[in-house]
């Protein structure tokens, strides 16, 4: 599962990379600003509430317990909603070719969160649970 998580985090920097290579990541247009400036907050606080924990390449669910305060409350993946928002953003307010590199972020993201989610399982047997009553990346439907 690291190798899968690992391979799914390549697939999102590729396709940030893609997009911000072909124009499709940022705009001057004030929505897509706003729209991406809320998913900078959101990153932010879901990694201040996530604490001093490192971050790892490859999944590796550390010590300390399973994270459910702050936006890890009502969503199980908020940073990753919060990439997917920035990206996606960015993608449809410059709809393009390059806008496809969204689709590789997407992609990388579903790999990564079915890796991390197996990972977590098998080390907080609370996470079962907590995933029953959270969603993924989009609070009351996704």
């Amino acid at each position: 599962m690291r190798a899968l998580s690992l391979a799914g985090l390549l697939g999102m920097a590729a396709g940030m990379l893609g997009l911000w290579r072909t124009g499709a990541l940022l705009s001057p247009n004030p929505a897509t600003i706003a729209v991406q400036a809320a998913a900078v907050v959101l990153f932010i606080w879901a990694r201040a509430t996530f604490g001093l924990r490192s971050f790892h390449a490859a999944a590796n669910p550390t010590e300390g317990g399973l994270v459910t305060s702050g936006p890890y409350r009502r969503i199980r993946h908020p940073i990753y909603a919060a990439i997917l928002l920035f990206a996606g953003a960015g993608a449809a307010a410059r709809a393009s070719a390059g806008s496809l590199f969204f689709l590789l972020v997407a992609a990388g993201a579903a790999v990564r969160i079915v890796a991390e989610e197996t990972l977590l399982v098998g080390r907080y047997p609370e996470y079962r649970d907590y995933a029953r009553r959270t969603k993924r990346l989009i609070p009351f439907l996704l």
